[in-house]
């Protein structure tokens, strides 16, 4: 018993060592992870009394087992919430997976570390695993630059139509490249081809409506015109409604929920805001020979039946902190509402990241990530097992992360595990960006951007941050015109959940 103790001191801090903090709220810093949480898989038993003392086990403070009820009262519990909402629909499966017997466990601080109370649960032997609601890190830092009104009523009245009518698409090297962009004093820095091949994937499929793909990130602005028709519904829930109409266990959830404010309202004009949440839809999924904007991957040709949909799974929101609770409830409530591709912009710092730059390095193997984050594993294998159709196009789902921005020898966790897909950054002319990790735990490369390489190239008519990079959907609080660009292995990441949701599309 010693010995599991020590395991379990041991494993938090590790995890305390290893978490990031995401960016600062306004009145200042924020923890790692929570002080006066800890995220417990109890026993089945256990588990079984926790239900028994209150309506599907939600917000009870006992249990019914004297030993645990005992370290309960001792550490000043204020509540124990199962962490996954009751899917009626979802529960069989739930159960099957284990994320049933996951449970928040909330207590008193000031009586007791979370160090202390995993250590008092491990002397029990009743909790099968452990972990703290740590911080969650987004994979990218910058802002977005917008593209100008004027650009955009310019490239409107010039477009003539090509493969699909948006005005903006000869701009999207990413999507079509030429070859014949970012030329200066005879050195072309574009190459023929070095794009995601979207031409001729077209020719086959432009993306069916029954994909789904879930955009973990900050809210999307729904009601961009270049979105709107491809943003997933709920038909079974009503905008901004108090009641979970549809019994899934989120209520008002329209175009998804927003997991940072537990509300079916998802918010994307936060002063703090990016615009990335809807630069990602943009790029997976703007809706394509509409005449307006940009084109995307998957956005379908302009007819009512074509396009894949985005789910908004919004785990970000200005510049408050979110947590593994968040990203995990997300990842569960995506499979369980038709995702099949998940979209992740996130994720923890290379192992072999600078720690004088970074201040911290991440988990250097798979079995230290899934040694220190049980939970987000339990919920990304959950996602790969249940999500999609045994009797449709795919049975289970495809997690698709960034591969990180520090310039390291090794892709971030958790998508550096092979079940899984990492995505490094690529230039117009298949060079690697200047910020992209890179090898082992790297699936592939796509189209990132690279503002630093194409710095010579800026001029009287573009930006520093505009040439070279990728250019999206925006909302209007960031981008007066709708549009702008951002570069990062979050930007290269959509490119491949794009890909990925264009070839269920065919199939």
């Amino acid at each position: 018993m010693k010995s599991r103790i020590l395991y379990i001191l041991t494993l938090l801090l590790f995890v305390t060592a290893c978490s990031k903090e995401v960016e600062q709220p306004v009145d200042g810093g924020v923890a790692p992870y929570a002080s006066d949480e800890i995220l417990v898989k109890f026993a089945p038993q256990v588990a079984e009394m926790i239900v028994a003392a209150g309506v599907d086990g939600s917000r009870v403070t006992r249990t019914g087992e004297v030993e645990i009820d005992e370290l309960l009262e001792a550490i000043g519990t204020c509540s124990i919430e199962r962490v996954f909402v009751v899917d009626s629909s979802a529960e069989q499966r739930t159960a099957e997976s284990g994320l049933n017997l996951w449970y928040v466990v909330r207590f008193d601080s000031s009586k007791q570390s979370v160090e202390q109370v995993a250590s008092r649960f491990a002397r029990l032997g009743q909790g099968q695993k452990f972990d703290v609601n740590r911080t969650v890190k987004r994979a990218y830092t910058g802002k977005a630059v917008p593209l100008s009104e004027q650009k955009l009523k310019a490239a409107s009245a010039s477009a003539t139509r090509a493969t699909m009518s948006d005005p903006l698409l000869s701009e999207q090297w990413n999507l079509i490249n030429r070859g014949d962009q970012f030329v200066k004093d005879g050195v072309v820095k574009s190459v023929k081809d070095a794009d995601v091949q979207c031409q001729k994937a077209w020719d086959r499929s432009t993306g069916d409506k029954s994909v789904i793909v879930a955009v973990l990130d900050e809210g999307v602005f729904v009601e961009h015109p270049d979105l709107l028709p491809n943003i997933w519904v709920n038909e079974g829930e009503s905008l901004y409604s108090d009641k979970d109409a549809d019994g899934n266990g989120y209520k008002g959830d329209v175009y998804g929920y927003n997991f940072v404010h537990q509300t079916g309202k998802i918010v994307s004009n936060n002063v703090y805001d990016s615009g990335h949440g809807t630069h990602v839809a943009g790029v997976i999924a703007a809706v394509n020979n509409n005449g307006i904007g940009v084109s995307s991957i998957a956005g379908g040709d302009g007819s009512v039946d074509s396009g894949v949909k985005i789910m908004v799974c919004q785990i970000f929101s200005g510049n408050v902190a979110t947590s593994i609770l968040s990203t995990v409830r997300a990842i569960k409530y995506a499979a369980d509402n038709g995702a099949v591709v998940l979209q992740c912009s996130w994720g923890y710092v290379s192992p072999c990241a600078n720690i004088y730059d970074w201040g911290e390095s991440g988990f250097t193997s798979k079995e230290e990530w899934m040694a220190g984050s049980p939970l987000e594993r339990e919920a990304l294998e959950y996602f790969r097992t249940y999500a999609g159709d045994a009797n449709g196009t795919i049975e289970g789902g495809i997690a698709v992360f960034a591969g990180g921005n520090e310039n390291a020898a090794a892709a971030g966790y958790p998508g550096a595990a092979e079940e899984y897909i990492s995505v490094a950054a690529t230039a117009a002319d298949f060079t690697p960006a200047v910020y992209t990790n890179y090898g082992p735990g790297t699936t592939l490369s796509a189209p990132g951007g690279d503002q630093d390489y194409y710095y010579e190239y800026v001029d009287d008519t573009h930006n520093y941050g505009e040439v070279g990079c990728i250019l999206s959907t925006l909302p209007y609080n960031v981008s007066p015109s709708g549009y702008g660009y951002m570069e990062g292995t979050s930007m290269a990441c959509p490119h491949v959940s794009g890909v990925v949701a264009l070839g269920i599309s065919y199939a």
